[in-house]
Protein backbone atom coordinates (compact mmCIF):
# COMPACT_ATOMS: atom_id res chain seq x y z
CA UNK A 1 0.00 0.00 0.00
CA UNK A 2 1.42 3.38 -1.02
CA UNK A 3 2.28 6.17 1.40
CA UNK A 4 -0.29 8.55 -0.11
CA UNK A 5 -2.98 5.86 0.09
CA UNK A 6 -2.25 5.31 3.78
CA UNK A 7 -2.39 9.06 4.49
CA UNK A 8 -5.73 9.28 2.68
CA UNK A 9 -7.05 6.42 4.82
CA UNK A 10 -5.86 8.27 7.94
CA UNK A 11 -7.65 11.42 6.75
CA UNK A 12 -10.84 9.43 6.14
CA UNK A 13 -10.63 7.85 9.60
CA UNK A 14 -10.14 11.09 11.52
CA UNK A 15 -12.72 13.06 9.54
CA UNK A 16 -15.04 10.06 9.76
CA UNK A 17 -14.63 10.22 13.52
CA UNK A 18 -15.76 13.85 13.47
CA UNK A 19 -18.78 12.93 11.35
CA UNK A 20 -19.69 10.18 13.81
CA UNK A 21 -19.45 12.75 16.60
CA UNK A 22 -21.78 15.12 14.72
CA UNK A 23 -24.21 12.24 14.20
CA UNK A 24 -24.08 11.23 17.87
CA UNK A 25 -24.70 14.83 18.89
CA UNK A 26 -28.18 14.57 17.38
CA UNK A 27 -29.14 11.35 19.18
CA UNK A 28 -27.37 11.66 22.53
CA UNK A 29 -29.74 12.80 25.32
CA UNK A 30 -29.37 16.47 26.19
CA UNK A 31 -28.54 15.54 29.81
CA UNK A 32 -25.36 13.86 28.52
CA UNK A 33 -24.15 17.11 27.03
CA UNK A 34 -24.35 19.23 30.15
CA UNK A 35 -21.32 21.21 31.34
CA UNK A 36 -20.18 18.52 33.80
CA UNK A 37 -20.25 15.86 31.09
CA UNK A 38 -18.44 18.14 28.67
CA UNK A 39 -15.73 18.81 31.23
CA UNK A 40 -15.04 15.09 31.61
CA UNK A 41 -14.98 14.61 27.84
CA UNK A 42 -12.57 17.55 27.51
CA UNK A 43 -10.26 16.06 30.13
CA UNK A 44 -10.16 12.65 28.45
CA UNK A 45 -9.71 14.29 25.06
CA UNK A 46 -6.85 16.37 26.45
CA UNK A 47 -5.14 13.19 27.63
CA UNK A 48 -5.49 11.63 24.17
CA UNK A 49 -4.25 14.83 22.53
CA UNK A 50 -1.13 14.75 24.71
CA UNK A 51 -0.47 11.08 24.00
CA UNK A 52 -1.03 11.56 20.26
CA UNK A 53 1.26 14.59 20.15
CA UNK A 54 4.02 12.69 21.96
CA UNK A 55 3.74 9.66 19.68
CA UNK A 56 3.63 11.79 16.54
CA UNK A 57 6.67 13.73 17.70
CA UNK A 58 8.60 10.55 18.48
CA UNK A 59 7.68 8.99 15.14
CA UNK A 60 8.73 12.08 13.20
CA UNK A 61 12.01 12.30 15.13
CA UNK A 62 12.72 8.59 14.54
CA UNK A 63 11.90 8.84 10.83
CA UNK A 64 14.04 11.98 10.46
CA UNK A 65 16.91 10.22 12.23
CA UNK A 66 16.64 7.28 9.83
CA UNK A 67 16.54 9.63 6.84
CA UNK A 68 19.59 11.58 8.06
CA UNK A 69 21.51 8.33 8.68
CA UNK A 70 20.83 7.17 5.12
CA UNK A 71 21.87 10.57 3.75
CA UNK A 72 25.13 10.39 5.71
CA UNK A 73 25.76 6.86 4.42
CA UNK A 74 25.33 8.00 0.81
CA UNK A 75 27.79 10.87 1.37
CA UNK A 76 30.27 8.56 3.10
CA UNK A 77 30.16 5.86 0.44
CA UNK A 78 30.51 8.51 -2.29
CA UNK A 79 33.69 9.86 -0.72
CA UNK A 80 35.15 6.43 -0.03
CA UNK A 81 34.71 5.09 -3.58
CA UNK A 82 36.60 8.10 -4.98
CA UNK A 83 39.39 7.66 -2.43
CA UNK A 84 39.57 3.93 -3.14
CA UNK A 85 39.84 4.64 -6.86
CA UNK A 86 42.68 7.09 -6.20
CA UNK A 87 44.52 4.56 -4.03
CA UNK A 88 44.21 1.92 -6.75
CA UNK A 89 45.38 4.40 -9.38
CA UNK A 90 48.46 5.20 -7.29
CA UNK A 91 49.20 1.50 -6.95
CA UNK A 92 49.81 1.18 -10.68
CA UNK A 93 48.33 -0.11 -13.96
CA UNK A 94 47.87 -3.56 -12.43
CA UNK A 95 44.68 -2.29 -10.78
CA UNK A 96 42.92 -1.39 -14.04
CA UNK A 97 40.47 -4.30 -13.79
CA UNK A 98 39.80 -3.61 -10.10
CA UNK A 99 39.04 0.05 -10.89
CA UNK A 100 36.67 -0.97 -13.67
CA UNK A 101 34.96 -3.39 -11.29
CA UNK A 102 34.65 -0.61 -8.69
CA UNK A 103 32.95 1.62 -11.25
CA UNK A 104 30.59 -1.22 -12.16
CA UNK A 105 29.71 -1.74 -8.46
CA UNK A 106 28.88 1.95 -8.03
CA UNK A 107 26.79 2.02 -11.21
CA UNK A 108 24.84 -1.07 -10.11
CA UNK A 109 24.07 0.49 -6.75
CA UNK A 110 22.94 3.73 -8.38
CA UNK A 111 20.46 1.91 -10.60
CA UNK A 112 19.23 -0.19 -7.67
CA UNK A 113 18.74 2.69 -5.24
CA UNK A 114 17.40 5.20 -7.78
CA UNK A 115 15.89 3.05 -10.57
CA UNK A 116 13.73 5.95 -11.78
CA UNK A 117 16.91 7.87 -12.64
CA UNK A 118 18.83 4.95 -14.10
CA UNK A 119 20.47 5.55 -17.43
CA UNK A 120 22.00 2.08 -17.67
CA UNK A 121 20.43 -1.33 -17.28
CA UNK A 122 21.86 -3.73 -14.70
CA UNK A 123 20.40 -6.79 -13.09
CA UNK A 124 19.90 -6.30 -9.33
CA UNK A 125 22.55 -7.71 -6.99
CA UNK A 126 22.84 -7.99 -3.24
CA UNK A 127 25.70 -6.03 -1.64
CA UNK A 128 28.27 -8.64 -0.72
CA UNK A 129 27.11 -11.58 -2.79
CA UNK A 130 28.53 -10.61 -6.18
CA UNK A 131 30.64 -7.78 -7.49
CA UNK A 132 31.44 -6.35 -4.03
CA UNK A 133 33.09 -9.59 -2.96
CA UNK A 134 34.77 -9.88 -6.36
CA UNK A 135 36.29 -6.42 -5.92
CA UNK A 136 37.69 -7.39 -2.52
CA UNK A 137 39.16 -10.59 -3.93
CA UNK A 138 40.67 -8.71 -6.87
CA UNK A 139 42.44 -6.29 -4.53
CA UNK A 140 43.62 -9.15 -2.30
CA UNK A 141 45.06 -10.92 -5.34
CA UNK A 142 47.41 -8.04 -6.16
CA UNK A 143 51.13 -8.84 -5.88
CA UNK A 144 52.90 -5.76 -4.49
CA UNK A 145 56.49 -5.28 -5.60
CA UNK A 146 57.66 -2.85 -2.93
CA UNK A 147 56.71 -1.37 0.42
CA UNK A 148 54.74 1.46 -1.21
CA UNK A 149 52.52 -0.93 -3.11
CA UNK A 150 52.10 -3.10 -0.03
CA UNK A 151 50.92 -0.05 1.95
CA UNK A 152 48.54 0.97 -0.86
CA UNK A 153 47.15 -2.57 -1.08
CA UNK A 154 46.52 -2.62 2.67
CA UNK A 155 44.73 0.71 2.43
CA UNK A 156 42.63 -0.50 -0.51
CA UNK A 157 41.66 -3.69 1.32
CA UNK A 158 40.66 -1.73 4.41
CA UNK A 159 38.62 0.75 2.34
CA UNK A 160 36.85 -2.01 0.40
CA UNK A 161 35.84 -3.64 3.68
CA UNK A 162 34.61 -0.28 4.95
CA UNK A 163 32.55 0.18 1.78
CA UNK A 164 31.00 -3.25 2.24
CA UNK A 165 30.13 -2.39 5.83
CA UNK A 166 28.46 0.86 4.82
CA UNK A 167 26.52 -0.84 2.02
CA UNK A 168 25.14 -3.49 4.38
CA UNK A 169 24.33 -0.79 6.91
CA UNK A 170 22.33 1.05 4.24
CA UNK A 171 20.38 -2.13 3.48
CA UNK A 172 19.72 -2.72 7.16
CA UNK A 173 18.56 0.85 7.74
CA UNK A 174 16.37 0.63 4.65
CA UNK A 175 14.31 -2.03 6.43
CA UNK A 176 13.23 0.50 9.07
CA UNK A 177 9.60 1.51 8.91
CA UNK A 178 6.79 2.74 11.09
CA UNK A 179 5.30 0.12 13.41
CA UNK A 180 1.90 -0.91 12.04
CA UNK A 181 0.33 -1.57 15.47
CA UNK A 182 1.57 1.83 16.65
CA UNK A 183 0.10 3.50 13.57
CA UNK A 184 -3.25 1.76 14.10
CA UNK A 185 -3.36 2.82 17.75
CA UNK A 186 -2.39 6.38 16.83
CA UNK A 187 -5.15 6.59 14.20
CA UNK A 188 -7.62 5.24 16.76
CA UNK A 189 -6.61 7.94 19.24
CA UNK A 190 -6.88 10.64 16.58
CA UNK A 191 -10.27 9.37 15.44
CA UNK A 192 -11.50 9.46 19.03
CA UNK A 193 -10.24 13.04 19.41
CA UNK A 194 -12.04 14.10 16.25
CA UNK A 195 -15.18 12.29 17.44
CA UNK A 196 -15.14 14.49 20.54
CA UNK A 197 -14.71 17.55 18.31
CA UNK A 198 -17.82 16.64 16.36
CA UNK A 199 -19.73 15.79 19.53
CA UNK A 200 -18.98 19.01 21.38
CA UNK A 201 -18.58 21.65 18.72
CA UNK A 202 -21.47 23.41 17.00
CA UNK A 203 -22.06 22.42 13.40
CA UNK A 204 -21.21 25.37 11.19
CA UNK A 205 -18.93 26.18 8.28
CA UNK A 206 -16.10 27.47 10.46
CA UNK A 207 -16.00 24.37 12.65
CA UNK A 208 -16.20 22.00 9.68
CA UNK A 209 -13.43 23.90 7.88
CA UNK A 210 -11.25 23.73 11.00
CA UNK A 211 -11.86 19.98 11.35
CA UNK A 212 -11.00 19.40 7.69
CA UNK A 213 -7.83 21.50 7.98
CA UNK A 214 -6.80 19.61 11.10
CA UNK A 215 -7.50 16.30 9.36
CA UNK A 216 -5.30 17.30 6.43
CA UNK A 217 -2.53 18.31 8.86
CA UNK A 218 -2.67 15.01 10.74
CA UNK A 219 -2.68 12.91 7.58
CA UNK A 220 0.15 15.08 6.25
CA UNK A 221 2.18 14.31 9.36
CA UNK A 222 1.66 10.58 8.80
CA UNK A 223 2.64 11.00 5.14
CA UNK A 224 5.81 12.83 6.23
CA UNK A 225 6.76 9.94 8.52
CA UNK A 226 6.17 7.34 5.81
CA UNK A 227 8.12 9.33 3.23
CA UNK A 228 11.10 9.81 5.54
CA UNK A 229 11.23 6.04 6.00
CA UNK A 230 11.40 5.65 2.18
CA UNK A 231 14.40 7.84 1.38
CA UNK A 232 15.16 6.59 -2.14
CA UNK A 233 11.83 7.37 -3.77
CA UNK A 234 8.63 9.31 -3.31
CA UNK A 235 8.03 12.93 -2.43
CA UNK A 236 11.00 13.24 -0.05
CA UNK A 237 14.08 11.49 -1.41
CA UNK A 238 17.80 11.51 -0.86
CA UNK A 239 19.65 13.08 -3.76
CA UNK A 240 21.70 10.73 -5.91
CA UNK A 241 24.02 13.61 -6.87
CA UNK A 242 26.88 12.68 -4.46
CA UNK A 243 27.13 9.12 -5.78
CA UNK A 244 26.69 10.21 -9.40
CA UNK A 245 29.43 12.80 -8.98
CA UNK A 246 31.65 10.10 -7.48
CA UNK A 247 30.89 7.82 -10.43
CA UNK A 248 31.96 10.58 -12.82
CA UNK A 249 35.32 10.81 -11.03
CA UNK A 250 36.11 7.10 -11.20
CA UNK A 251 38.69 5.98 -13.71
CA UNK A 252 40.20 9.43 -14.21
Amino acid sequence: MGDITISVIVFACVVGGALVGIFLRGIVPVSHLEDASKDVVKLTTGLLVTLSALVLGLLIASAKGSFDAQTADVAAISAKVVLLDRVLANYGPETKEARELLRDVVARNLDRLWPQEGSRTFEPAMPAAGSGAALYQRIQALSPKDNTQRALQAQAVSMSLSLGEIRWLMYAQGANSISKPMLVILVFWLSTIFLSFGLMAPTNTTVISAILACGVSVSGAVLLILELYSPYGGLIAISSAPLRNALAQLGQ
